[in-house]
C-alpha cells in the first residue's frame, strides 16, 4: 500500500492546484487535513495516495461510482454528489 506524502503549501497555491498535482479530489484533500478554507503558505498538508479521479455526469449515484454510499464518503470526504464534481473512484 502506498504511504501518504507531505506537501508544504507555497505562496499562491490553492487546494485545487495541489489536488490536480497529486491526483486527489480537493474535498478529499481538505477532509484529510481538516481544512474548511484555503491553507496559508507554509502549511504542511498530508497528501493521500493518488487515486482514480472522475468527473461526475448527471444521473450517476454514489453506489454506482464506488460500490456503496459509505465507500463514496470514505474515499471523497463527503456524501455530496453533483454533476461536474471531481471524485475519487
Amino acid at each position: 500500500m502506498l504511504r501518504p506524502a507531505l506537501h508544504r503549501v507555497r505562496r499562491g497555491q490553492t487546494l485545487a492546484v495541489i489536488s490536480r498535482t497529486f491526483g486527489v479530489p480537493p474535498r478529499l484533500l481538505a477532509a484529510v487535513n481538516g481544512l474548511c478554507a484555503e491553507p496559508p503558505a507554509g502549511t504542511l498538508l498530508l497528501i493521500p495516495p493518488a487515486c482514480n479521479v472522475y468527473r461526475v455526469r448527471g444521473g450517476e449515484t454514489r453506489a454506482l461510482l464506488c460500490g456503496s454510499d459509505e465507500a463514496f464518503a470514505q474515499k471523497n470526504g463527503t456524501r455530496c454528489l453533483y454533476p461536474g464534481q471531481i471524485v475519487a473512484l
